[in-house]
């Protein structure tokens, strides 16, 4: 769930938001080049301009 403080989202929320695998979400995100903006443990969590990206290289 994406955290209001710094407003970040997991892959897997990512997915679900934009209607696609987790598969796909994660791939984008290693084409792209994308850096967590914050990790908690073994969990990484994107901005929402990282969104925005992975949106875009998906052709949405």
């Amino acid at each position: 769930m994406a955290d209001a403080k710094t407003d970040t989202i997991s892959p897997g929320n990512i997915a679900k938001e934009l209607g696609v695998s987790d598969a796909k979400v994660k791939k984008a995100i290693k084409d792209l080049g994308l850096e967590p903006a914050a990790k908690r443990g073994v969990c990484s969590f994107y901005s929402r301009d990282a969104v925005a990206r992975i949106k875009a290289s998906l052709g949405g």
